[in-house]
């Protein structure tokens, strides 16, 4: 009898190694899994710093004012450039009433049967 309970703690303790080991294994798996997840975020958060730098180089205003100098032809703003509102075109007309229930159908019903376009007009053969 004594021989049947000694096996049966060896069994015991064999399955409970075997079951330390197989914890200690995914441990260790889980481990390499969080190492290799720290590098990639430690690399992407190193490529953003370098997209961060290299953005405020080409954001910045004395380089965007050298290339506007470059290949810009512009020039200083004149005092006579600016009008007053009295001599600012009439509104044009407006296509749709603004108190129009449905306007997209007025504007269909108000325009020709054929919209202006840059194109060559169909009775004009060429």
């Amino acid at each position: 009898m004594i021989r049947i309970v000694h096996l049966i703690v060896v069994c015991a303790f064999v399955a409970a190694a075997i079951w330390v080991y197989k914890i200690k294994f995914e441990a260790t798996v889980q481990a390499e899994r969080i190492a290799v997840i720290r590098n990639e975020i430690k690399r992407e958060r190193d490529a953003i710093a370098s997209l961060r730098a290299q953005w405020a180089r080409l954001d910045s205003p004395a380089r965007v004012q050298e290339l506007a100098k470059r290949h810009l032809t512009l020039k200083p703003l004149e005092l006579t450039q600016y009008d007053t509102y009295d001599k600012l075109p009439d509104r044009p007309i407006q296509i749709v009433p603004p108190d129009s229930e449905d306007p997209i159908a007025m504007i269909i019903e108000n325009t020709d049967s054929e919209p202006p376009t840059g194109s060559i007009p169909s009775g004009d053969d060429r």
